[in-house]
């Protein structure tokens, strides 16, 4: 590597008084030399704050955030990646864990790609539980994470990208926009508006673990008459009715028809019934235009 162009981690932290200690070392122990780190504590009913503050008398010069109420993932994101002042981010959740060699990996990768409109390198995981202990990889043998225009790969029910394993280029932001912060959950919103406009590089190497708990965001997807299932299964409508206007092909809209037949297994099982007509009428209206 020839040089060593600065790398923004974004640590948010909600009730991640176990765990948080351990996400913040991952990034200090990186081996990569130049990385800003940036703390945001979103309101914790736990003690994560106060974790946090006594870790920090350690390591004075890092930026930490401490919301006096809680303001959600997208919003306290957008507040710290307009201070951030890497040429690449990376948007860590303080459940996580970057494994040491996480960011040269792919720092390397941006600067020696063949892809001329690169904007995000995203790599393998392992998912862990709460105590630490593996689960499974993210991808295995019968996934096909690609690389250079995955547009079709992101709407459709295909491969599916993890935030946390993730760098993208601080050009990307600038570009077209940080979170959406009208929406429950963010990163799928983000992968159909990236992938629009620029490449991504997959590279097999594991750079991260994630942990997976019981009470975590993505466990609300399945479940019914809960107004959090509600939230984020709106925000997925509003994301695939925003990928309808996107598509430019019929080889599209097949894609994001597959999409909508996987989702709609969803809203169903979960009753949300409301919402499913709205899904199906989009659906309709995508599959006249796959004809």
């Amino acid at each position: 590597m020839q040089n060593f162009p600065l790398v923004s981690i974004i640590c948010l932290s909600y009730n991640h008084e176990a765990y948080v200690v351990e996400a913040l070392n991952s990034v200090i122990n990186q081996t990569y030399p130049n990385i800003e780190l940036l703390i945001a504590d979103d309101c914790s009913i736990d003690s994560s704050a106060i974790v946090i503050q006594n870790w920090l008398k350690k390591h004075p010069n890092v930026y930490f955030q401490a919301n006096a109420k809680n303001l959600g993932n997208t919003k306290t994101f957008n507040q710290l990646v307009e201070k951030a002042k890497g040429k690449y981010i990376i948007d860590l959740a303080a459940d996580d864990l970057l494994l040491p060699d996480c960011v040269t990996k792919q720092v390397t990768t941006f600067q020696n790609t063949k892809n001329k409109n690169l904007g995000v390198v995203y790599g393998n995981l392992k998912e862990i539980d709460e105590n630490g202990f593996f689960l499974t990889d993210y991808y295995t043998e019968k996934d096909n994470p690609k690389s250079g225009n995955i547009y079709e790969m992101v709407i459709s029910n295909a491969t599916k990208i993890c935030s946390v394993s993730c760098m993208i280029k601080r050009e990307v932001f600038e570009s077209l926009g940080y979170y959406n912060e009208s929406l429950f959950y963010e990163d799928l919103d983000l992968w159909v508006r990236v992938s629009r406009k620029y490449d991504f590089e997959y590279i097999s190497d594991f750079l991260v673990k994630k942990r997976v708990l019981p009470q975590s965001l993505g466990a609300h997807f399945y479940k019914k008459n809960n107004k959090i299932t509600k939230q984020l299964h709106y925000s997925t409508l509003v994301i695939l009715k925003n990928a309808y206007y996107l598509n430019h092909s019929k080889s599209e809209f097949k894609a994001l028809l597959g999409r909508i037949k996987y989702e709609f297994i969803i809203f169903l099982k979960s009753r949300e019934y409301t919402l499913l007509f709205r899904l199906l009428f989009l659906g309709i209206k995508t599959k006249w235009k796959s004809l």
